[in-house]
């Protein structure tokens, strides 16, 4: 595998979704990358911290600017396993972040979904990296909970 492209951070965030996936979490895993260094990872945590809010992208975004100690990460590149929502893609304009790579789009509750001005202008999309991997831990997982 080539290192420091968009598959390889994806697979480290599938490796995040995965471990979500293990916790009986929704598998959605996030890294941030800045300058081909993943400086902040996160996965979903809403059943094991009880707060509706601790998505991957909000625990990712948290951790880099903590990391940073910026609420700004414009030379940073968020990747996450499946599209944001609507609150994520919130968080990610308020961070003013500069790249969004996503795997798996979001049909049901995508922020695309919804409006896709969510985010701000100045981010970059790139969306469908490993878009397979990553459906197949979310039917996996919630076919496990049926």
């Amino acid at each position: 595998m080539e290192l420091f492209t968009d598959e390889y951070f994806m697979r480290i965030a599938i490796r995040e979704a995965e471990e979500a996936f293990e916790e009986e979490e929704v598998p959605i895993g996030a890294v941030v990358v800045m300058n081909n260094q993943v400086i902040a990872r996160g996965h979903n945590r809403t059943e094991a911290l009880n707060d509706a809010t601790a998505h991957a992208e909000m625990q990712a975004i948290t951790a880099a600017s903590n990391h940073l100690n910026s609420k700004y990460l414009k030379n940073c590149t968020l990747y996450v396993t499946v599209e944001p929502c609507p609150m994520c893609a919130g968080a990610i304009a308020w961070a003013q972040l500069g790249t969004l790579v996503y795997g798996a789009e979001d049909p049901k509750k995508g922020y695309t979904t919804y409006c896709n001005t969510l985010l701000h202008p100045q981010t970059l999309v790139k969306k469908g990296i490993l878009a397979e991997e990553c459906q197949k831990l979310m039917k996996d997982f919630f076919r496990n909970k049926r």
